[in-house]
């Protein structure tokens, strides 16, 4: 008989109170010793997990298939893979749950990044610079959440960018072989996210992008299209409607005070793009995500 995998939304959270919903953390032990250091297979539709394992010992199983976990290592699961784990009385570490459609990539997007999140990884982060800055980073991560100081929220989402991008090039093999055309690609993609991140809100047009790579729009569209697998315009388009989309459930903002965030002109202007690519008006997609998440 098949077995019933649980689906679970993020444990004990009220959902939509708190703008800083879309990362929570908690220490290993702190739940894993309530179910004798073992958590049955589970899933989460709307959730990105990372563990980051400090000390002790275990086994992380995706699917049915067992990891030995020896750390310090970190263990990334993407949403609706099913996953559980069986730990030692002497594990440590935390676990951080990230709302999948903030972080700085969807998980099967056509870009590196976006390939690797889309699959549950076990990386050790053995002696290297780069394990330990992400060792580090993860340990001043879970400070910055429970301390709930000023200018919180941007260090939280820098300080996870910085983490995702550092164990996805520690779990790549040697890219030795790699086309050289792939690789300038990827870098030209890189550099437009960050450029994206930048100006986004200002709305610049697909040519601003492209004047400052020195491409020609045609040439970037191509880039995009072949990293992305969308144009410049949709990757755009993608970027304000994520950033609405976490105006909408997790904070009380009206949608005129979310619209001139997002560098509309105006209210109407919002929510015909909104309808144009959602299908439907702000507020019904703001009432019916909140009563998913149980708001």
């Amino acid at each position: 008989m098949k077995r019933t995998i649980p689906t679970y939304e993020l444990y004990g959270e009220e959902s939509g109170e708190r703008p800083d919903f879309w990362l929570h953390c908690e220490t290993i032990p702190s739940r894993s010793r309530l179910h004798h250091w073992e958590i049955g297979l589970h899933r989460h539709e709307s959730f990105f997990q990372i563990l980051y394992i400090a000390k002790g010992s275990g086994d992380a199983i995706f699917g049915e298939t067992p990891q030995s976990i020896s750390p310090p290592a970190v263990i990334t699961i993407p949403p609706a893979v099913s996953h559980g784990f069986r730990f030692s009385p002497d594990i440590d570490g935390f676990v951080f749950t990230v709302l999948a459609s903030h972080l700085p990539v969807a998980p099967g997007s056509r870009s590196r990044l976006g390939t690797w999140l889309a699959t549950a990884c076990l990386t050790p982060l053995g002696g290297s610079e780069d394990g330990h800055y992400v060792a580090a980073t993860l340990e001043r991560l879970a400070q910055e959440w429970e301390a709930r100081r000023s200018h919180r929220t941007g260090l939280l989402d820098a300080y996870l960018t910085t983490v995702l991008g550092l164990t996805a090039r520690l779990a790549e093999p040697s890219r030795a072989s790699e086309p050289a055309q792939e690789s300038e690609n990827e870098r030209r993609m890189e550099r437009f996210d960050a450029l994206l991140r930048q100006h986004y809100l200002t709305h610049r047009p697909a040519a601003f992008y492209a004047r400052e790579l020195g491409l020609s729009p045609t040439h970037l569209n191509r880039v995009v299209r072949a990293m992305a697998g969308q144009s410049v315009h949709e990757v755009i388009a993608g970027r304000l409607l994520d950033a609405a989309r976490r105006e909408l459930v997790f904070t009380r903002a009206s949608i005129q005070e979310i619209s001139f965030r997002l560098g509309f002109s105006d209210a109407a202007y919002f929510s015909r793009f909104f309808v144009r690519h959602v299908g439907l008006t702000p507020r019904a997609w703001r009432i019916a995500e909140r009563q998913k998440l149980g708001a």
